[in-house]
């Protein structure tokens, strides 16, 4: 379940720690019970989404599938293998979990949505073969983990900023070592968070949440050279 990545663990090194910080916005993972174990609610499993239904919830929010094509994307990334890649998930109810490079995500959505019903009750993934944490949940606000400085920018295809993103990564850098960019993790909608400076757009068309993580980790690979 994990993958060796270096990635540094001191205060110190991991100020000066060059790296890209990708923050999955609203994601809709919820755990309901059905029957006697707790699922992933979902919009391809009905009998998790009964108890929702009840409640008045809007029930087609729940496509958890798209946050888990998104991890697949950015932790298979040479980026995240080069140790430049740092994940957070923001869930739709305000769960904060970070996410260890480390971390190799189960390959099917069976075996995901197992592990983050597991995750939200114990609020940690702790590594088979050490002590690590895998997954964990921390405290808000996201900011507090972003170095002094970091310029954060939110990708949305509503923006009407529409730029080159290779470009802009570049203009996002300059002499830090550190950019923050934020993409949502869900179906619709448009990305509404108070600590981006800037939204952008980064293509004339509506791209998956996959598509789009895996055009900015490229981007930042042929900045830094990780090939």
């Amino acid at each position: 379940m994990t993958t060796r990545v270096n990635i540094p663990k001191e205060r110190n090194d991991k100020l000066e720690w060059k790296r890209l910080i990708v923050v999955l916005e609203n994601a809709p993972i919820e755990p309901v019970k059905v029957g006697a174990v707790y699922k992933l609610a979902s919009t391809d499993s009905p009998n998790t989404l009964k108890d929702l239904q009840k409640r008045g919830k809007d029930t087609t929010i729940y496509r958890p599938d798209i946050l888990h094509y998104t991890l697949l994307t950015l932790l298979d990334s040479p980026l995240n293998k080069a140790g430049m890649l740092q994940i957070f998930i923001r869930t739709y109810n305000n769960t904060l979990i970070e996410v260890n490079p480390q971390l190799r995500i189960p390959r099917t959505y069976k075996r995901f949505a197992g592990l983050m019903v597991q995750l939200l009750h114990k609020l940690s993934i702790h590594a088979a073969d050490g002590p690590d944490k895998l997954l964990s949940v921390v405290k808000n606000p996201v900011t507090q983990y972003f170095p002094p400085g970091a310029k954060v920018f939110g990708l949305s295809y509503a923006s009407e900023k529409l730029v080159n993103i290779n470009q802009s990564v570049a203009e996002a850098v300059k002499d830090d070592n550190c950019a923050v960019f934020v993409i949502g993790a869900f179906a619709h909608g448009h990305i509404n968070v108070e600590y981006t400076d800037i939204t952008l757009s980064i293509s004339n068309y509506p791209l998956s949440a996959a598509c789009v993580a895996g055009k900015v980790c490229s981007a930042f690979e042929n900045l830094w050279g990780v090939l």
